[in-house]
């Protein structure tokens, strides 16, 4: 694609970075085909050539971002299936990240817009406060009806049945290995997830330490600022992840643990995000020494498991197979550890989570959801595994099959105990 910026422009990083992934793309519309809002909506604006070039007017133009460009760029996902798909590696995660920081700059939004996303991005980043946002919404649901806005039905209708008992896994300390140690790691136990199911960080911790693995939870170490980074609110995400990079940088840690894929592929991009900072050199060790649950278990090895009589449907989240590339790791494992694993139909396509999409975008959400549900049900499981807490949540909310996270499958095949989601 030709572009035309300005020598001045040109003087931004970010602009700068646009320009490389703008030049790289050409035209050739194989984006569309696995994009799913294109296949949801069927415009071309909402597929990702066409917001390429929205993108590309607006900053070429070096104007404030408009309505029409804002309701299109909003309606992505950033699930990356076309960064998956692209023959010409157009890294458009870089591209439309730089767009929702340039739109959050110099775009008023209507005022429950800046409502919204000023009370998630307060909100969900913090456990405590997140939690008490789940108990509120919890004596909310039973008038969700009455609320005519569809997205404060959403955040009343995301709070679980139950919202479990703080974990005390997840303060700071350090858990031995088992045996001889043959790692050291720092675990990310994340935000959102330690309100919505403590399960997920103490079976990691079983599982690491059973196989010699030293996990130490790191002072200071908290939200990685993924939710705030896509949706443009690049001071606030920055923060939080600089707060990361002092916890976990120059402790001589083997790698940094991280178990929900949505936060993994944010920290193996503060290399990126921290290029012109002081805390380059510090983002970039972090960054290369992140890596999902299921990477880890897979270099270090996990012992093979009688089979367990289980069926169990893998939900590939967009965050691990299209953001990280970490496609073959969870399956593999699963079918070590004694489980029969099958996959839905088209498993390259979102759930409709994506942080805070289903919240803010619920009808297109709903409809992504459905067909997932859908997709996976047909596959007669006895229990869905996944390895993120957004999707787990969303495609919990439409169907009765339990739904695990895939390290509680395998703490509980290597002598942990029974995830409580399966029925006894």
């Amino acid at each position: 694609m030709q572009t035309n910026f300005t020598a001045e422009q040109l003087r931004d990083p970010g602009t700068a970075r646009a320009n490389e992934i703008l030049r790289a793309c050409v035209h050739c519309g194989f984006c569309t085909a696995t994009c799913p809002t294109y296949q949801v909506l069927g415009d071309e604006l909402d597929s990702p050539r066409g917001r390429i070039y929205l993108i590309k007017d607006m900053l070429e133009a070096g104007r404030p971002a408009d309505a029409r460009t804002v309701k299109h760029i909003d309606r992505c996902l950033s699930c990356l299936a076309c960064m998956t798909t692209c023959p010409s590696g157009v890294h458009y995660m870089h591209l439309v990240d730089h767009a929702r920081a340039h739109i959050e700059r110099t775009y008023r939004r209507p005022v429950m817009d800046r409502a919204l996303r000023w009370m998630l991005a307060r909100i969900i980043p913090h456990p405590m406060r997140f939690r008490l946002a789940l108990a509120a919404a919890k004596l909310g649901r039973p008038i969700r009806g009455l609320i005519p806005d569809a997205r404060l039905r959403a955040m009343l209708e995301m709070a679980p049945k139950s919202i479990p008992p703080v974990s005390r896994n997840d303060d700071p300390q350090t858990f031995s290995a088992q045996g001889a140690p043959r790692m050291r790691v720092a675990l990310m136990t994340g935000c959102a997830q330690k309100a919505l199911d403590t399960d997920i960080n103490d079976a990691t911790i079983r599982l690491l330490t059973r196989l010699g693995v030293e996990v130490t939870v790191a002072e200071g170490a908290g939200c990685c600022g993924a939710l705030t980074h896509h949706m443009g609110r690049t001071d606030e995400s920055h923060a939080s992840a600089a707060r990361n990079i002092r916890a976990w940088a120059g402790r001589g840690f083997d790698a940094i643990v991280i178990n929900t894929s949505g936060c993994g592929t944010t920290v193996k991009d503060y290399g990126h995000m921290f290029r012109t900072d002081p805390l380059a050199e510090e983002a970039a060790e972090i960054a290369g020494k992140a890596m999902d649950i299921s990477e880890i278990l897979q270099k270090i090895g996990m012992p093979e498991g009688a089979p367990k009589g289980l069926r169990v449907a893998y939900h590939a989240a967009c965050s691990l197979q299209h953001g990280q590339k970490v496609t073959a790791a969870p399956k593999t494992l699963l079918k070590r550890a004694g489980f029969e694993v099958v996959e839905p139909a088209d498993p390259h396509l979102c759930c409709g989570s994506a942080g805070t999409y289903n919240l803010l975008q619920p009808e297109i959400s709903g409809k992504l959801k459905a067909r997932k549900v859908r997709t996976l049900e047909a596959k007669a499981p006895d229990v869905i595994a996944a390895g993120n807490i957004g999707c787990m949540m969303q495609i919990g909310g439409g169907t009765a099959v339990p739904v695990v996270h895939t390290v509680q499958l395998l703490d509980w095949a290597t002598g942990g105990p029974r995830p409580r989601a399966l029925p006894d």
